[in-house]
């Protein structure tokens, strides 16, 4: 693997995502990460100059605090620490690790924002687990405790003085944590295409946001069954005037695959394929608005072995952007 230049695409993944045990037959599963691991290691080994492996920061509670409240992250964690199987506020399973893992989780995905945003690389992708965007301010649900996206586009702000972030997320799932954190606020675009009608049951496309936020949330929910014919014509359609009017300084992406075809938690079809022109099609809108600068974070996505190679689809794009 190369060092680090504003060449190649960094890529953050590590071993203790593991730790986080969510228990037999659970979709979040240890099992997942490690097939996305393993094809990361892979396609680091077949094409070193084109990626950099970033190391994790380590997060803190301040973090934290950029988007959820105070009194939720002490639950959060005082559910761990009395081994709970379960979140109080919801219905995201964890083990004694849990807390750990998704603080991992948040100094991954700033670790790769300050990398892009310094230069040391052009982009990135941060393998991470568990998932965020169901998180709000002070709920955690469906397999997310903390909200790593949302986090990452407040850091983004407070730490580089960036004004505007646009949060693209292609989850087979509405991101309700993510539209909850930024509803009211103008400086934080959202966009979500998921399947209609299933789990949060949120994401209408008439919620627009509220406030001085009117406007700054898209939503586009799809039937069951639909795949990258109609998918990828809505983000033309939608996404791309949406942004030209937003004009973001750094777009992130909630990357989860759950959207694609013979994923066990939803009834999309996407293909490796339509992702690579997901990933293509927000280089290019990167491109024109921010000097590239794009961070991706993972999300869903619960075949093993699709997953695994959705990820590197979407990597590999990244690389050649």
């Amino acid at each position: 693997m190369t060092t680090p230049t504003d060449q190649t695409t960094g890529i953050i993944y590590d071993a203790s995502f593991l730790k986080h045990d969510t228990g037999p037959m659970h979709p979040e599963s240890a099992e997942r990460y490690l097939s996305v691991m393993n094809n990361l290691e892979a396609l680091c080994k077949n094409a070193p100059s084109a990626y950099h492996r970033l190391a994790f920061q380590n997060a803190t509670i301040k973090d934290v605090l950029l988007c959820h409240d105070s009194w939720y992250h002490d639950v959060a964690r005082m559910d761990v620490e009395q081994f709970a199987d379960v979140l109080r506020t919801g219905d995201t399973a964890i083990c004694p690790d849990s807390y750990d893992v998704a603080m991992d989780a948040i100094g991954s995905s700033l670790a790769a924002a300050d990398a892009v945003c310094e230069g040391t690389v052009k982009n990135a992708f941060a393998a991470v687990r568990p998932p965020g965007h169901h998180a709000s301010a002070g709920r955690g649900m469906g397999f997310c405790i903390f909200n790593n996206v949302a986090i990452t586009a407040r850091h983004l702000q407070q730490r580089h003085g960036l004004k505007r972030i646009a949060i693209l997320d292609w989850d087979v799932h509405h991101g309700n944590g993510t539209q909850d954190i930024f509803y009211s606020d103008p400086s934080v675009f959202y966009a979500s295409s998921h399947e209609d009608n299933i789990y949060p049951h949120t994401g209408a496309a008439d919620e627009i946001g509220q406030g001085e936020g009117k406007g700054s949330t898209l939503n586009i929910p799809v039937p069951e069954g639909s795949g990258g014919d109609l998918i990828l014509k809505k983000w033309r359609e939608l996404i791309e005037p949406a942004l030209i009017r937003f004009q973001p300084d750094f777009i992130l992406i909630s990357s989860g695959f759950d959207a694609r075809i013979d994923d066990p938690v939803g009834m999309l079809q996407l293909t490796d394929d339509d992702f690579i022109e997901l990933t293509k099609m927000t280089c290019g809108w990167a491109q024109e608005f921010c000097q590239g600068k794009i961070v991706s974070i993972l999300e869903g996505g619960y075949n093993p072995q699709g997953l695994a190679k959705a990820v590197s689809a979407h990597v590999e794009e990244l690389a050649k952007a």
